[in-house]
């Protein structure tokens, strides 16, 4: 028997050695903080801060290159000398959303962003690309990171309080890793940060393809303490300097969570290994958002928590578009007609090269026909009621009662479309009636509805593969 216990005891040390090495190999997180500044017709970019983060790099080096096509952006790291490309990821960001806005029209705005690559050994060329008109990808923008800079910020950001081990399925390398990142929630609200994350992070993985994949994921969770419980909400008068700083109204939408503080997001959230974020609002109105590539908000108290969690997630993981057109959003229509890159919509410009045909049954019609004009119809009455129940401040509750009724109201009407479950190309998507389509008569980026359709579902996994392998 000792000699067994000396066995398993230098078996476990080993392991323990080969673990260490392992992390060691990982190149430290470096990050580009830099400003774009610009209106609706013109940008500029400026570099602010480049950062060593005080984890190691996340991610699989040997999947450093996207293939993925997604995103309003793509930076790409090149080996200054040899110009071998490195690392890319694409992405969108605020200002690639506030540019479409009424006020970029008026006024030039100023937004940090951020570009997380793993740590080269040597000096690179960082270069920004931007989708023109016809949304092919050119360069707007670049500039040198040499590594052995003095000026390259190592010193550590203040603590974010203690990591939250959600779910550990293996080595960050080989897994997406997930930030729960909790915002408004004070040092004694702490055990309700966890407990909220804990709650929607099972949500998550009871939607398919996430519950499918939980074995791929990570999951991590934050809860820096806020001097006070809640965020800001403008609309009502309320103001408050939360860690993170999401806030409703962002762009003057009263549902939309954004924060704009980009220095305190990156700091908090660099500690934890993460590719991916979620924003968690100790609040109980309404509301959310999601940015690919950048975060994904919800407020955790809100009654329709879950739909808001997935659908917006949807958005930062796998840059789903909105499929719905008859809410009220601060975007305005693009004036030209160009295929989306989003790959849920489409302008159908040459249906024999619909990106999910393969995924339509012979015989289905393409664009194909389903209920649309009932369904207009039918939500005009609901936004309407939705603006005179905000305009009144009237209590959550009656807005929770009309959304409900809405989503009893709205699967049965989608239900009994002759094509309902099947994919072809349904008019009405991107926040557009006309022009753009959706692939499926219902789907959760579509209504309130609790599943993903066939296309998006495929979208998703894809993204999943990209970090993870599987």
């Amino acid at each position: 028997m000792p000699g067994m216990k000396r066995f398993l005891f230098l078996c476990a040390a080993f392991c323990l050695a080969m673990s260490a090495a392992a992390l060691a190999q990982q190149p430290r997180t470096m990050r580009v903080d830099y400003y774009h500044t610009g209106n609706d017709h013109s940008e500029t970019f400026s570099l602010d801060r480049v950062v060593v983060e005080p984890l190691p790099w996340p991610g699989n080096l040997d999947r450093a290159i996207d293939n993925t096509n997604l995103g309003k952006y793509l930076f790409e790291v090149h080996d200054k000398q040899s110009g071998q490309l490195l690392y890319s990821r694409g992405f969108s960001s605020i200002f690639g959303e506030w540019e479409t806005t009424d006020e970029a029209k008026t006024m030039n705005r100023t937004f940090s962003e951020s570009l997380r690559f793993p740590e080269p050994q040597k000096p690179v060329e960082i270069v920004l690309k931007e989708r023109d008109p016809q949304n092919n990808f050119r360069e707007v923008w670049r500039t040198t990171v040499d590594p052995k800079s003095m000026f390259v910020d190592t010193a550590k950001p203040p603590s974010a309080g203690p990591l939250v081990s959600i779910e550990k399925n293996g080595d960050s390398k080989d897994k997406v890793d997930f930030l729960i990142l909790g915002d408004g929630y004070t040092a004694a609200e702490r055990p309700k940060c966890e407990k909220d994350a804990h709650r929607l992070t099972n949500i998550l993985f009871s939607t398919s393809p996430f519950k499918e994949h939980r074995k791929d994921f990570n999951v991590w969770a934050l809860c820096p303490a806020a001097a006070e419980s809640g965020i800001s909400r403008p609309s009502t008068g309320i103001h408050k300097r939360s860690p993170v700083g999401a806030t409703y109204d962002a762009f003057g939408s009263e549902r939309y969570i954004l924060t704009f503080d980009n220095h305190d997001f990156r700091d908090l959230a660099s500690w934890a290994p993460y590719e991916f974020v979620e924003i968690l609002t100790n609040s109980n109105t309404y509301g959310g958002g999601g940015i690919f590539g950048l975060y994904s908000t919800v407020a955790a108290d809100s009654l329709w928590a879950p739909y808001i969690f997935v659908h917006e997630f949807g958005h930062h993981f796998a840059g789903l578009a909105d499929e719905y057109y008859t809410s009220d959003v601060a975007y305005n229509p693009s004036s030209v007609r160009v295929e989306p890159w989003e790959p849920n919509v489409t302008a159908l410009l040459h249906p024999n090269q619909l990106k999910w045909r393969d995924l339509v049954e012979p015989g289905t019609p393409l664009p194909t026909p389903w209920n649309k004009q009932e369904f207009e119809t039918y939500s005009q009455s609901v936004q309407a009621k939705r603006h005179e129940i905000r305009k009144e401040n009237r209590p959550e509750s009656e807005m929770d009662a009309l959304f409900k009724q809405e989503r009893t109201d709205e699967d049965r009407m989608l239900a009994s479309s002759k094509y309902a479950g099947k994919v072809g190309a349904f008019e009405g998507a991107n926040y557009e009636a006309r022009g753009y389509y959706r692939p499926e008569t219902n789907c959760i980026m579509f209504t309130r509805t609790d599943h993903f359709c066939h296309v998006c579902q495929r979208a998703i996994e894809r993204v999943i593969q990209l970090y993870s392998g599987d």
